[in-house]
């Protein structure tokens, strides 16, 4: 059986991928540093559809076609990009095999804002105005024509980095605070590169589309909403599907999504492509290459329903999607995540009470008593996530926050 690589461990997919996945079909390719800070050996133990893990440096230039060299004989039947920063090589990797995949062009763009603002918009696709800025200086500059910006690096994840600025004032503890870039365990002890952009500061609505693709062209859409937590991070606080917004601007956001991907050259696979709507007008904030993490994935096979993962594995294997793609989603979803004030976690009570709400699909909670929690700076940090269902996806999302009401989490 030819395998599929799978570049990126996501441990939250396992049980998904298990349901069409046959038993030793899968070789993960993970980073050195983050297959032994993640204990990702222990994790995939005794899973049927894993059938090896090849430790990669896989973030460094020229690891695909080294890899390719490496490795001829592996013939694989997909490359899966299952995170942010595996776009690049699975995309150069997949051209090597010669298997269907983002193009290694199209997944460089994606995976630096810089790049892709400068595609886009030469396509005519709205974009906040942006410019690199290597230092708190540049940034005022650049602030000066601006009444508020955002501070955020070009080539990160997660909000890592991303912050608010109002005020010119406030510009140096900014920078200081996003170009402390720390994601511990999901990245490697080597240092990444540090690029920063300086944009407008657009104000509005926040979706996500979510597209599966096949040669160019759009085979599924799903509109997400968005809410963030108060305050200058931006940090997501809710997913809700699909989005309750009117069918024109639903259609909008999709067919934008598709200028995006025509614009950048993206052939196969699924691109999660967010959105601030300002004044009826969609403006780009970024487009990933990959599937949407946050619970995303987990909610729209909720509500729609529709296996999304394993169409997503078709494509890539050049195969046709195995079930259905429903237009319009039968119910609703939505992902509430968990927030604290910093401090030291002292008791967790009421999760077995949430639980048992009425349309709650999940709760977990990611910090434990004794633990110290410096605050929240980008998704890494919040303390636990709700996913709940309901006929519609207004009553998925108040079933949800009934669950997060639920929870007491004690911080001293």
């Amino acid at each position: 059986m030819r395998p599929v690589l799978v570049v990126g461990f996501v441990g939250v997919t396992i049980g998904l991928v298990a349901d069409f996945q046959p038993d030793d079909s899968v070789i993960y390719v993970e980073e050195p540093d983050v297959i032994r800070k993640r204990h990702v050996r222990d994790q995939i133990e005794g899973v049927g559809f894993v059938r090896g893990l090849i430790e990669w440096e896989y973030l460094t230039p020229g690891k695909a076609d080294e890899f390719f060299h490496t490795h001829r004989d592996l013939d694989p039947a997909a490359i899966i990009p299952a995170i942010e920063y595996a776009t690049p090589f699975a995309a150069r990797l997949a051209e090597r095999y010669g298997l269907p995949g983002a193009t290694f062009g199209a997944a460089e763009i994606m995976r630096d804002k810089t790049l892709l603002r400068q595609v886009t918009a030469s396509a005519g696709i709205r974009n906040p105005v942006s410019v690199r800025v290597t230092s708190p200086a540049d940034v005022l500059a650049f602030m000066r024509g601006h009444r508020s910006i955002v501070l955020k690096p070009s080539n990160r994840q997660a909000a890592v980095g991303t912050q608010v600025i109002h005020d010119p004032d406030d510009i140096d503890e900014a920078w200081a605070h996003c170009t402390a870039q720390d994601e511990g365990i999901f990245v490697p002890d080597r240092p990444m590169e540090l690029s920063m952009l300086a944009e407008e500061f657009v104000e509005g609505e926040e979706f996500s589309v979510e597209m599966l693709v096949r040669g160019g062209e759009p085979l599924w859409a799903n509109t997400t909403g968005k809410q963030l937590v108060p305050g200058p991070l931006p940090v997501e606080l809710a997913h809700i599907v699909p989005a309750d917004i009117p069918a024109d601007l639903d259609e909008l956001l999709k067919e934008e999504t598709a200028r995006v991907i025509d614009a950048a050259g993206f052939r196969d696979g699924i691109v999660h492509c967010e959105w601030i709507v300002s004044d009826g007008v969609p403006h780009l904030v970024e487009c990933a290459g990959r599937l949407a993490g946050d619970g995303i994935l987990d909610v729209i096979q909720l509500a729609y329903p529709v296996e999304l993962l394993r169409c997503y594995y078709a494509v890539l294997k050049g195969e046709d999607p195995p079930s259905d793609l429903p237009a319009r989603a039968k119910s609703g979803a939505a992902v509430r995540f968990l927030t604290i004030e910093p401090g030291v976690v002292e008791s967790i009570d009421g999760v077995g009470e949430a639980r048992q709400l009425d349309g709650v699909h999940l709760v977990q909670v990611t910090v434990a008593p004794g633990e110290k929690f410096d605050g929240l700076r980008s998704s890494w940090d919040r303390a636990g996530i709700v996913m709940a269902t309901g006929d519609t996806a207004a009553v998925a999302l108040r079933c949800a926050e009934n669950a997060v009401a639920a929870v007491h989490i004690e911080v001293r």
